[in-house]
């Protein structure tokens, strides 16, 4: 494997959608997070389909990527375009959110955020 490869692993990995993702929450924002958590936690699940695994990976694959359209740390409009695929992704693979997928994004939000 080479040293490119290796980077990518890095960067588009289980452990890089976590760091991010809870190191950013509140930056992000509820909404952010918690479509990112119910389409990883969708994608964790066998019975969810390969191309519906493709099109979530892809979508949380943008969200985590180091480089956005518009950078994450512009403020207010920062997390807007992750927003915007994590939606397309979420709207595409609905059927594939189920209650216990919703449980545990709830429960890692509150985790994140508290009691609100």
């Amino acid at each position: 494997m080479s040293n490119k490869d290796k980077g990518y692993e890095k960067d588009y990995s289980e452990e890089s959608f976590w760091e991010k993702a809870g190191k950013y929450a509140k930056i992000a924002g509820k909404e952010v997070i918690e479509l990112a958590l119910k389409l990883y936690f969708a994608a964790r699940k066998p019975e969810t389909p390969a191309w519906a695994k493709t099109v979530i990976y892809g979508a949380l694959g943008y969200f985590i990527v180091p480089l956005d359209a518009i950078p994450d740390m512009a403020p207010v409009v920062g997390y807007l375009d992750d927003l915007g695929v994590l939606t397309a992704a979420f709207a595409t693979c609905a059927m594939y959110i189920d209650e216990d997928v919703n449980n545990k994004a709830k429960q890692k939000i509150k985790d994140w955020f508290g009691d609100d």
